[in-house]
């Protein structure tokens, strides 16, 4: 049963549901694979490998999605950006930096502009600069973001959209988030970590089985991981990753781990390449907790959406008066 609202009606799909773009996980196959089921796929730019992102836009076919970009990495390398839009993709989605030059030039291409935020403030500045979509991430979420929690900074952000959809991010991984999502105000969410536990993502089976058997409480968010990879992100933003021996042994101990980062960094790529989870960093969220098994991704909006819509239609599990 499709669930419209503003942002179905925006991008023109059935279901209110966005994959996350996660870096390298989120590939042409897995956003082709999630658009075709009826939500929106956003291909993971990353860090930008021009190469890499070039092959998985062609890897689309002719499935409507969305690129997504870490702002002030690409920004390094602004025809990242340019190839994308030659593509004509639906939307391109920037999270993590500041959105002008570039906030200009997507909408000059016609293409919808969606902006991840952490803060109230980031949001108004959002739709100050011409968003078309904000997404209200909270600290739950798998991979980079911020401190404040979902379930506060959803209606925040939408009460500070002026109208703009708002996609809600962090902990979304079945339909009770996606209905819970919807009362806040939102329009809809952004689901990374469950697309990540699906067949199509890319991604070794270990780390998938990691995910499955894994608790939110397992969970930590540092600058660990961004240290051991050479590549430490810019203020206020930390990782949330599965805790593993490498977290635990280093955890607290950010400053003795930069002094040994070259040697450290070195064991880390090892690892990475062997698929050693015990040190190489599994991104998750908080919602892992809901992640059972490794489904089609497919399978993974049927599931959301019936759930999300047998809850909105109603439940005799409470009384009211």
């Amino acid at each position: 049963m499709p669930i419209s609202t503003r942002l179905t009606e925006l991008l023109r799909i059935q279901h209110p549901i966005l994959l996350a773009p996660m870096d390298v996980v989120a590939d042409g196959r897995l956003a082709a694979t999630v658009s075709r089921a009826g939500a929106f796929g956003i291909i993971g730019g990353g860090y930008g490998n021009e190469e890499w992102l070039k092959r998985e836009l062609d890897a689309v076919g002719d499935a409507r999605i969305g690129v997504g970009f870490i702002t002030w990495s690409m920004a390094k390398n602004p025809r990242l950006l340019d190839m994308a839009l030659e593509r004509q993709p639906v939307a391109v989605m920037l999270s993590f930096g500041e959105l002008q030059p570039h906030a200009g030039k997507i909408k000059q291409a016609g293409a919808l502009m969606i902006c991840q935020v952490q803060t109230v403030e980031q949001a108004r500045d959002a739709v100050a600069n011409g968003a078309d979509v904000l997404v209200a991430q909270g600290a739950e979420a798998g991979g980079h973001g911020s401190a404040r929690g979902t379930f506060a900074l959803v209606p925040a952000v939408v009460d500070a959209a002026r109208g703009t959809p708002v996609a809600a991010a962090g902990g979304v991984a079945d339909g009770r988030g996606l209905a819970a999502a919807l009362m806040l105000g939102a329009d809809g969410v952004l689901a990374g970590t469950r697309f990540y536990a699906t067949q199509e993502a890319v991604g070794a089976d270990a780390a998938k089985r990691r995910l499955v058997a894994a608790s939110g409480d397992a969970t930590i968010r540092s600058i660990l991981f961004d240290i051991a990879r050479r590549n430490v992100w810019p203020a206020p933003y930390t990782g949330r990753v599965l805790r593993n021996a490498f977290s635990e042994k280093w955890r607290g101990r950010e400053a003795e781990l930069m002094q040994h980062q070259a040697a450290e960094a070195d064991r880390y790529d090892m690892a990475r390449a062997a698929g050693d989870f015990d040190t190489a960093a599994v991104i998750a969220g908080e919602g892992v907790d809901m992640i059972s098994d490794i489904p089609p991704a497919a399978e993974v909006v049927d599931r959301m959406v019936k759930e999300a819509a047998a809850l909105l239609a109603g439940s005799n599990r409470y009384r009211v008066g």
